[in-house]
């Protein structure tokens, strides 16, 4: 059909396997390090803070590894999720392009987060561990676990950064209504966190600090394991399901990808989206295509980081590894979209980057929020502010085909609703919301203090 919007899959077609694109990579992945011998970390270095099939998936070379049914069976309340096409976008722009989006702002959650919450969810439960514990940025991570946690019977305590802590009340009502604690990091419940509080009483927080708390709450509870909701390996594996989805509804839509795009903060969104199309390529199934990670202008580590081993959290708690860093003693502004403040991204992410395999830009909040506004009154949903970063992207892709008169197509995954979100809409409206530039002295700094890792 010509005119056809949406293109839905079948329960049936509901992928069966994960897809690791290490097992097609060219070169090798830098393996993490311990922080105090310097070298690879094996299994029982992460067994304090990961069930053993987590850390078998972190490690693992496999090319498929196979989605457990009570897993799939959770996953059926929403997925497969819809791939849209976005005609009234594109009339908008006035752009040969077609676009696509593959929206995962359906799930209990409202993003892409529950594809690993519930998974890891279930491989503790299986193992027997009775809490997990986690941090969160804007919340959608820490939704999503108290939701997968519910589910199986753990008790979920979640971290979340101060400033979205207080921005967005709501998510933290959500995590709560599915049975989570919810606490602002800092906090004084850990050591990392009064550390920080003594050091200065109103510290808006980070991603890295509040996943100091959470591995240390983790690494001296027996019955507590660590949950991730983005940068490692297994997550981003987790989210693989995504792009399974949108190969089969590309075909469905007889189209083919040229730009694949999404926001990029930690790296499980974009990686979702990209690898299994990535390994088309990799295998020699397809001709290149161009990948387009959209991070913050605010903090740009793939833009502006370096790519050296560093520490994921900001109280050097956890293995040193390779990725495109700030630095981890960095702290973003508060701009709004929360799950993109990271000083960090994925290993795997940086080290694909580092291939030459993805291109970075990076856009600041108020272009983003105008993108985001612009696709509300064409396709009716409300992006999150990170997702606001994949639509800033692929408007600025129709764009170069407007200019350059090519048709080519568009798809970029729209990893979440922006209903818990309205506030900084609310700010945008009333010219309240300003662009926000990190502190180039403390970016130095920051990466003045990485590790000395010898190669």
């Amino acid at each position: 059909m010509p005119d056809r919007n949406r293109y839905l899959l079948e329960e049936a077609r509901l992928p069966g396997h994960w897809y690791n694109i290490a097992a097609d990579l060219p070169v090798p992945q830098a393996p993490p390090l311990h922080p105090v011998t310097g070298q690879p970390v094996g299994p029982d270095d992460l067994a304090p803070l990961f069930p053993k099939a987590i850390i078998a998936q972190e490690m693992s070379q496999e090319r498929y590894i196979e989605i457990p049914d009570p897993v799939r069976e959770v996953f059926k309340m929403w997925r497969p999720a819809p791939l849209f096409r976005a005609r009234r976008l594109e009339q908008a722009l006035g752009t040969p392009a077609k676009i696509y989006f593959k929206y995962e702002g359906v799930s209990p959650a409202g993003s892409h987060k529950p594809n690993s919450a519930v998974p890891q969810a279930w491989y503790n439960a299986q193992e027997g561990v009775k809490k997990l514990c986690t941090e969160t940025g804007a919340g959608q991570w820490g939704s999503s676990l108290a939701f997968a946690g519910g589910l199986f019977g753990l008790d979920v305590t979640v971290y979340q950064v101060r400033v979205s802590y207080d921005q967005k009340p709501y998510r933290r009502a959500m995590m709560e209504t599915w049975g989570a604690q919810c606490l602002p990091s800092p906090s004084n419940t850990t050591e990392a966190g009064r550390a920080a509080l003594a050091k200065d009483p109103n510290f808006m927080g980070s991603l890295g600090l509040a996943i100091s708390e959470a591995v240390e709450v983790a690494a001296q509870n027996e019955d507590t394991k660590y949950a991730l909701g983005s940068v490692l390996n297994h997550v981003l594996l987790h989210q693989t399901i995504v792009g399974q989805e949108a190969i089969l509804q590309m075909e469905m839509a007889g189209d083919d990808p040229d730009v694949i795009i999404g926001c990029t903060g930690g790296g499980s969104n974009f990686a979702g989206i990209a690898f299994p199309f990535m390994g088309q390529q990799l295998r020699g199934e397809h001709a290149r295509r161009r990948f387009v990670a959209v991070e913050p202008a605010a903090c740009p580590s793939l833009s502006r980081g370096k790519f050296a081993y560093d520490f994921g959290d900001t109280s050097h708690l956890t293995p040193l590894v390779k990725m495109h860093t700030l630095g981890s003693t960095f702290t973003p502004p508060g701009f709004h979209a929360g799950g993109l403040r990271y000083h960090g991204m994925a290993p795997m992410v940086s080290h694909i980057a580092s291939l030459g395999l993805i291109e970075a830009q990076a856009y600041q909040q108020k272009a983003c929020f105008e993108a985001g506004v612009l696709f509300a009154r064409t396709e009716g949903i409300v992006p999150a502010p990170e997702a606001t970063h994949a639509v800033k992207g692929a408007v600025e892709e129709a764009l170069r085909c407007k200019r350059e008169g090519k048709a080519e197509t568009i798809l970029f995954c729209l990893s979440g609703h922006g209903h818990m979100d309205m506030s900084a809409y609310q700010a945008y409206f009333d010219g309240k919301l300003v662009d926000q530039d990190y502190d180039e002295k403390e970016l130095a700094m920051a990466l003045s203090l990485l590790p000395q890792v010898s190669s």
